[in-house]
């Protein structure tokens, strides 16, 4: 009976663990293309669009965007495509 318990009661720990490692991360992007006061807010729209985006804060004098998002659901990749769509390319800075 123990050994018919033993390999399920392992597979959820697995997804139990998996899930306690995700959470919310912060990044912030290089963001280009920026060029009038308007710009800001269609960056922040793009990225405001990706699930899992809890904010995005998007700085035209500094060219940036900082988004804070849920590493489960979505991930760097998809932010810097949801920007370089919307015609502003980004990329993470270092």
């Amino acid at each position: 009976m123990i050994k018919s318990l033993t390999a399920p009661l392992f597979g959820l720990s697995l997804l139990a663990s998996s899930a306690a490692f995700a959470g919310e991360k912060t990044v912030t992007l290089a963001v280009e293309n920026m060029y009038c006061s308007a710009c800001p807010l269609t960056v922040k729209s793009s990225l405001e669009a990706v699930p899992g985006v809890n904010k995005a804060v998007v700085s035209y004098a500094d060219k940036t965007a900082i988004v804070t998002f849920d590493d489960a659901k979505t991930g760097i990749p998809a932010l810097i495509t949801a920007t370089t769509n919307a015609g502003y390319p980004s990329a993470l800075k270092s």
